[in-house]
């Protein structure tokens, strides 16, 4: 125990967000206190620890061996004091808080309506806050705890970055009926003749569809591009535009008798829809049931 009468615990917690974020202003950002506290609360675990912790190295800041061997000691003896600190569980029905999502308009369309209907029911002191972004610029957010989760498609993200897949989805193409054979869809020649609509949020990504003709050594016309899923699909009718995108958005679009569905001429892979989550929200309760309620909310007929 003399150890622990030379530190003043607050410290720990300071020491585990510089761990985490390796950076001290994201630190004093997850800890809601301002740089100069952090920085001198850095000082004094540099003294306490007779180590730097933190150095720069090639223009961004490094743990050392001495910081990264406190990495898993320190979250586990802060994880048994919290739990034994801890007076109360989760009461969505009580609770009063503010969650910060980050979605499409694709995600908005299949994923908030039940998601809001079974937190007004249910959680009625609990406001969810929705912006949209682009994928990089969802994840730079996580990492800066801008907003809480994020829904997408997330191949390539930092280690800080926790995700869980909520369903699978594959690519379909969608046009103007009169404008297709009568039974069937395109062959590739004649798919790529069409000029076409992309779903994104910059007109310039390079998406999954790129990426899949890329691979084959071929490009597609973009006519138009935008980030408005509803939008798109009003465009194409009357049109020799095609739209390819992700099935259950087109699931919606019953009432366009002008259109029809078909599968895309060329592999196109299948992917998973995910909700992304910054480490330091792993073990929050109230952020726990907001995920599992997101889950149970992306299944089909919630």
């Amino acid at each position: 125990m003399d150890e622990l009468r030379r530190i003043d615990l607050n410290l720990l917690l300071t020491l585990h967000a510089l761990l985490a974020e390796k950076h001290v202003t994201r630190a004093a950002l997850r800890l809601h206190k301002s740089q100069p506290a952090v920085s001198h609360a850095l000082a004094q675990l540099r003294d306490h620890f007779d180590d730097p912790l933190l150095v720069r190295r090639e223009g961004r800041m490094a743990l050392t061996g001495r910081a990264q061997a406190l990495i898993d000691p320190l979250a586990e003896a802060l994880g048994t004091l919290n739990g034994l600190l801890s007076a109360r569980q989760f009461d969505p029905a009580a609770e009063r808080r503010r969650f910060r999502l980050t979605l499409s308009d694709y995600s908005s369309r299949i994923i908030l309506p039940p998601l809001v209907r079974y937190v007004r029911r249910h959680a009625p002191g609990i406001d969810l806050a929705i912006s949209q972004a682009s994928r990089d610029a969802m994840l730079a957010q996580l990492v800066d705890g801008e907003v809480d989760v994020a829904l997408g498609i997330f191949p390539d993200r930092p280690e800080t970055i926790h995700v869980q897949d909520l369903f699978s989805e594959e690519f379909v193409s969608l046009a103007d009926r009169a404008t297709l054979p009568a039974k069937g869809g395109l062959t590739l020649e004649q798919f790529l003749a069409r000029p076409h609509v992309k779903l994104a949020l910059r007109p310039d990504s390079y998406d999954e569809i790129e990426k899949a003709l890329g691979e084959l050594g071929l490009q597609r016309h973009i006519a138009v591009a935008l980030p408005h899923w509803s939008a798109a699909v009003e465009l194409i009718a009357g049109t020799d535009l095609i739209l390819t995108a992700a099935s259950r958005t087109t699931g919606a679009m019953q009432p366009h008798k002008a259109l029809r569905r078909f599968k895309p001429p060329f592999a196109l892979p299948s992917f998973s829809y995910q909700q992304a989550w910054h480490a330091r929200r792993e073990d929050d309760p109230g952020h726990r049931w907001l995920r599992g309620v997101i889950r149970a909310c992306s299944e089909p007929g919630a």
